[in-house]
Formats: C-alpha cells, sequence, structure tokens
C-alpha cells in the first residue's frame, strides 16, 4: 500500500510531496478530513499535521461531507468537485468518500505545528561559469556576412 502525500505550508504557500508506504502508510487508513496526525510518525519530528483532502485510484476528490470510504454521485452547488457553476444551477457529481482507505492514492495534509527542522532543506547550488568560447566567435563569421562575401565572389568571377 502506497500513498502520495502532499504537505502544503500555509505561511509560504509551497507543498512538499512525499511518497508513503508499508507501516508509515498504515498511520493514514481509517482516519477522515479534518483528523490530526503527528509528524514524528511520518518522519518529520515536532511536525502535526491536519488532514486536508485527497482523492482515489481514478482521481475522484474526496469530499468532508461525504461519509465512508465509497464514492457517490451527489447534487453539488459549489465546493470541491465542481468548477465554476451559475447561481441556482446544480450539478450531479461523483466524489470519494472522506474517509482513508487502500485504493486512496493522493492525500493532502496542512501544517498546524512546526517542527525544528524545515520539511525540505535548502539545496547548496553553486553556479558554474559557462566555458568561453571567444574563440570560436572570432572564427566563425555571422551568416549574412558569409552571404555577402559569396556574392562578392560571385560578381568578379562573371566579370572576368
Amino acid at each position: 500500500m502506497e500513498f502520495k502525500v502532499n504537505f502544503c505550508d500555509p505561511k509560504t504557500g509551497k507543498t512538499v510531496k512525499k511518497v508513503v508506504s508499508d507501516k508509515q502508510a498504515e498511520i493514514f487508513l481509517k482516519k477522515r478530513i479534518g483528523d490530526k496526525i503527528k509528524g514524528d510518525n511520518i518522519g518529520f519530528e515536532g511536525y502535526e499535521f491536519e488532514i486536508s483532502g485527497g482523492s482515489d485510484y481514478c482521481g475522484f476528490p474526496m469530499r468532508r461531507d461525504v461519509r465512508g470510504t465509497a464514492r457517490k454521485r451527489i447534487l453539488i452547488v459549489s465546493g470541491v468537485g465542481i468548477r465554476k457553476n451559475r447561481k441556482g444551477r446544480r450539478v450531479r457529481k461523483t466524489v470519494a468518500g472522506n474517509t482513508i482507505y487502500s485504493r486512496t492514492a493522493q492525500i493532502n495534509l496542512k501544517i498546524l505545528k512546526y517542527g525544528a527542522k524545515p520539511l525540505v532543506e535548502k539545496k547548496k547550488e553553486e553556479k558554474k561559469e559557462p566555458e568561453k568560447k571567444e574563440e570560436s566567435k572570432k572564427e566563425e563569421k555571422p551568416k549574412e556576412e558569409k552571404k555577402a562575401e559569396e556574392k562578392k565572389e560571385e560578381k568578379s568571377e562573371e566579370k572576368k
């Protein structure tokens, strides 16, 4: 069993993605949207997360007000599972229940309490200076100059 977990940081607006499997994945089973999870179990000491959503193996979004694990076709006016909608219009859409089970593919978590270490360590990138190709630039002439020289040579040959 394997879940793709998205950790959302509300302060910065950035998301960190991690694939969780085996014992770490069992922690999520039978949890509902809105439940809190300690980060110690997942590998993030000191953190506390809240389940904010997810989707099942076919991509149907989980919805807080639909109980259970099964997919259901519900009338939606607004919210999760529907895009822009006209005023007063109701649409029947299929959504997944609010409980995480083995066929859930993705889980979205929101950070409630921060730990000592950041979620992602900043990578130190060393900027490499591009190799200087001045010598090759001097040898090669622009295409326009080459064409002009060819035309001059043709004209001089015609005159002879």
